[in-house]
């Protein structure tokens, strides 16, 4: 791995709490969640009716042009808002503005996107359904009518590269990008790859976004019948824990080589120090008990960071509050801090936020990066009766100090998939 410093010089993110890093984060330490019932269909005799949806949705407050909502989803608006936010923060492209013509296409040539992607939700095929039923199984009828029933840009928008590519559009990105759909660890991954990209050279500056938005009724359903969303509230850690809630949103953050950003005297926030993955491949929704995937893909953040168990100042728990999840997160954390008071204070965000899926890990980062400028580990103000299960992890109901400016989050997906990522606050 290259020497190169990876640095954060602006970030950008949007859920049910609020449209700015700033605001979610104030939700977060005044105790205020966004769970509350669905408003985007009627959810009377449904087995689940919350989520933690943005109120009084409003396309244009997210992205202008009305031109293109006609082309992206919902979860597009959220990716594009939040990554356009981030990019704005940094303030790189009044940087390639004063430049000459070719100074100004080689900041593009070398400027990437990264994208963590859900990959769709249900309500993409929505608009066939009428004219299946219409057609009553007739194949020919359906084939006949469906060019004038089913929207001719249905195939555009339901791209899962949507965002990657309108944002690389507005702000002429034209370096390495990827877009990686992998379930609630796809922000996360947007992040380790593209500083990992930054570090071999592939790029000097890259944009990483995570967005989604699956709060839609065959999603809400299936996920209930997995077992895996609560009728109540979030709480993770707690012994009261019944399972997740939806959210939705996305995060970004522009990261840049130390000599990009040095070059432009631009603002550093932050710094990614390093990233593990890994995956149990048991089964679709199958965890182990032990928290193997995640505690390996916590060591190799903490290899690919130098740095020792010792040295991360908080940890920001995937806590999504299903009852395998948190204790296995748990042992996980046990296995590498050690037992008792040995690790470092621990919070949780998807309480207030919900669960953001692809989003999730890439906005608890921007979260990350506010507590540690305030010099806070906010509480878990669902908590009242920590799990005995769950020892190890150093959550509260109030606030904590951290031990120094860096922190660690832990994101984990479907199929046994985790995520570990390190930052420092500078």
């Amino acid at each position: 791995m290259s020497a190169e410093r990876v640095f954060i010089t602006g970030t950008g993110a949007v859920c049910g709490t609020g449209m700015s890093p700033e605001a979610i984060l104030s939700a977060v330490l005044e105790g205020r969640s966004a769970i509350a019932p669905i408003q985007q269909w009627d959810t009377s005799g449904w087995p689940v009716t919350i989520a933690a949806e943005m109120p009084d949705f409003n396309p244009r407050s997210l992205v202008e042009d009305r031109k293109l909502h006609k082309l992206i989803r919902r979860t597009d608006m959220f990716g594009i808002y939040a990554g356009s936010k981030a990019i704005d923060a940094a303030g790189f492209t009044a940087h390639r503005d004063a430049l000459d013509s070719a100074g100004a296409a080689t900041f593009s040539d070398r400027s990437g996107v990264y994208v963590g992607s859900g990959g769709g939700a249900y309500n993409t095929q929505y608009e066939y359904f009428p004219l299946m039923s219409e057609a009553a199984g007739d194949m020919v009828a359906f084939g006949r009518d469906l060019a004038s029933v089913v929207n001719p840009m249905w195939l555009l928008r339901t791209l899962p590269n949507n965002v990657l590519c309108h944002v690389a559009i507005k702000y002429n990105l034209k370096g390495s990008n990827a877009c990686i759909t992998n379930h609630s660890c796809g922000g996360t991954l947007a992040v380790v790859e593209a500083a990992e990209a930054l570090r071999q050279g592939e790029a000097d500056r890259a944009l990483a976004v995570g967005h989604d938005a699956l709060i839609e009724p065959q999603m809400v359903l299936y996920y209930h019948q997995c077992g895996l969303l609560t009728q109540d509230t979030i709480r993770p850690f707690d012994a009261r824990r019944s399972g997740s809630v939806f959210g939705e949103g996305a995060g970004a953050l522009v990261l840049e080589t130390q000599r990009a950003a040095t070059d432009r005297n631009a603002t550093v926030v932050g710094e990614v120090l390093g990233g593990g993955c890994a995956a149990e491949a048991l089964g679709l929704l199958a965890i182990r008990d032990d928290g193997n995937g995640l505690e390996r893909a916590i060591r190799e953040a903490l290899v690919n960071s130098k740095m020792a168990p010792d040295d991360i100042g908080m940890i920001v728990a995937h806590g999504n509050g299903t009852p395998q999840s948190d204790a296995s997160e748990a042992a996980a954390i046990r296995s590498v801090f050690g037992d008792g008071d040995k690790a470092p204070p621990a919070t949780a965000f998807k309480w207030s936020i919900g669960h953001l899926i692809a989003g999730a890990g890439i906005v608890e980062t921007v979260l990350a990066l506010g507590c540690l400028r305030q010099g806070v580990v906010p509480g878990v103000a669902t908590l009242s009766n920590p799990d005995p299960q769950c020892a190890g992890v150093r959550v509260m109901a109030g606030e904590q100090n951290p031990r120094n400016n860096t922190a660690l989050i832990l994101c984990r997906g479907f199929a046994g998939t985790n995520a570990a990522l390190i930052v420092r606050s500078l």
